[in-house]
């Protein structure tokens, strides 16, 4: 079982199978008049129609083995982390660029480009959660 497909379609699986299960504890309702749980449920069924494909497709492509790299999850670790208190501490833009900078440690190559249109792009989702959802979230 030391296949990368085979194990990431079955995390995908009970992964769904959990959040699709908590969401059963709510009412589901109908399209037409939504309950709490209607939302996680769809998102939970359609995450299980992704680990079904994924494992049905780790049957045709080639094994890849399966390895674990403990510096990048330090790496992912310290930056989730790192993003938690920088966000309590200062504002969440500071946690954000830190985030993607601390997590791109954890890849193959490392592009300041990059990382800068992505920490942007993942501010401006941050501005829309805030401005058009009318989330609190504390930015500046």
């Amino acid at each position: 079982m030391n296949d990368r497909n085979l194990v990431r379609g079955l995390f995908l699986a009970v992964l769904a199978l959990g959040f699709g299960l908590g969401a059963l504890h709510y009412k589901v309702g109908s399209f037409a008049h939504a309950g709490p749980g209607l939302f996680p449920l769809m998102v939970s069924s359609l995450l299980g129609v992704v680990a079904l494909i994924t494992l049905v497709r780790s049957r045709f492509v080639p094994k890849v083995p399966l390895g674990f790299g403990l510096k990048n999850i330090g790496l992912l670790m310290l930056a989730l982390c790192g993003f938690a208190l920088i966000s309590q501490h200062f504002k969440m833009l500071a946690g954000i660029v830190f985030l993607v900078f601390v997590a791109s440690l954890a890849g193959a190559s490392f592009s300041w480009r990059r990382n800068v249109k992505i920490a942007l792009g993942l501010i401006a989702v941050a501005f829309a959660f805030q401005k058009l959802l009318g989330l609190n979230l504390p930015l500046y």
